[in-house]
This record gives C-alpha cells, structure tokens and sequence, in this order.
C-alpha cells in the first residue's frame, strides 16, 4: 500500500458508514444518491419572480421561487437541519437570478457589486454552525466574478422573539430597532459605482427587508434590489 493508504482506507471506510447513518438524499424532494436533483434545480432555475411585500420596502423585491415544496424543503433542511451542501445549489439559483436580473435591466451592470446577507440572530448563527445565507451569498459572488463582494454588515439582537406566526404589524414592531450594524461600511458598500442586493432566506412580510434597507441607509448604504430564496 502506497504513502497515505491507510489515512485514504479510513476516510473511505469512514465516509460509507457516513452514508449509512445519514443517507445521501436530495434537499428538496428526497430523491436518494443525490444532494440535489435535476428536477429541483430546474425550479430554481426559472426565472426571478417580482413580490408584493405587505410591509413596504424601500427597494424591489425578487425571489428565486415560490416558498412551498422543494423550495421550502430545501431553505428548512439548509437553515435547520445541517444541510450546508445546499448552500451550493441556493448560491448558484442566487447567481443565475442576479444576472438574469441584470439582463433585464432591472439590475445595473457593469458596476461592483455588493451584497449583503439580511441580518440573524449571533446566537442563531452559532447554533447552526454560521449563517447559512452568508454561505449561499460566498457562492453566488465566486460565481459572479471578482467585482462582487459579500458584506455580513447586519446583525439581530437577540431579544427580539422568533417571527414565526407573527403577522405583518406584529413583525415590524418587532424588528424595530433590533437590526444593528455588525461594522461600518466599507467604501466598496457606499461607492457611487457599486450595486448592493439584500440578500435573504425567504420574505414572508417583508418586515425584515424594510428594516434591513432602512439600517444600511442609515449608514448611508442604499439598496437597489432585495433577492431572498423563497417567497412566501
């Protein structure tokens, strides 16, 4: 056995009980031996849907699909169950939307490009071993090339409650005053030549990006577009 056999013996033997105990299966229908099928990376690869937030947001707002199905499977297998792989398959749906955008002319081209993950709880991020739509903004920018650049500007406080069942009205109280900046912003953030997308899981209300583009241009950062994986 040649130089670091047994070191590639153990990871084999290590990686298949791996997949005995937790099984390889697509994030968003189940489908085994595959982390993410053809059939739901077609659906993330429609085109960019316009939404209609209830709370008023002061930039427009676009996702990459309808919050349901294996959209919602795999945003809750990414966010709650460990799935971090998926990170990849959301960062490119996040890099095909922003160019489709583009395309459009709903998104300037030819600038630098900023995005900002929308902000989450420390503690939330901790326990979930980082924040997984940082993770899927890293993989749309290494896609996008080198004038794109991930700002994690924003945080949450963590004595606002869980949004979940909240309505609209509810929500924003809620975030009032909560969203702080994790620094200030760079030059490349409030440069008259660079584009800043707010990026986010899934907008429900949309009470989290209205508060979101409210904080950053109160630090003089304007956004020109919100993306979030799922629309509720």
């Amino acid at each position: 056995m040649g130089p670091g056999g047994p070191v590639r013996v153990l990871r084999e033997v290590a990686a298949a009980l791996g997949d005995l105990a937790v099984p390889l299966v697509c994030g968003g229908c189940g489908r085994p031996d595959t982390f993410w099928c053809p059939v739901c990376a077609a659906r993330l690869r429609d085109a960019p849907r316009v939404l209609a937030p209830r709370v008023e947001v002061d930039a427009p707002a676009w996702a990459l699909g309808r919050y349901d199905g294996p959209i919602r499977a795999a945003v809750l297998a990414l966010k709650e169950h460990g799935r971090r792989d998926l990170a990849q398959a959301f960062g490119e749906g996040l890099a095909d939307a922003l160019m489709t955008l583009a395309q459009w002319g709903d998104l300037p081209i030819g600038r630098r490009l900023a995005v900002i993950p929308a902000p989450t709880k420390r503690s939330a991020a901790r326990r979930r071993g980082g924040d997984p739509v940082t993770a899927v903004a890293t993989v749309a920018a290494g896609l996008l090339g080198p004038r794109t650049t991930v700002l994690p500007l924003l945080a949450t406080a963590n004595l606002t409650q869980d949004s979940a069942g909240l309505g609209a009205g509810a929500r924003a109280s809620n975030l009032a005053g909560a969203i702080e900046l994790t620094r200030s912003p760079p030059a490349a953030a409030t440069a008259a030549d660079t584009v800043v997308v707010l990026v986010d899981d899934v907008l429900t209300t949309g009470a989290t990006a209205a508060a979101s583009v409210r904080r950053l241009a109160r630090a003089g950062v304007g956004v020109d577009t919100v993306v979030v994986l799922a629309g509720a």
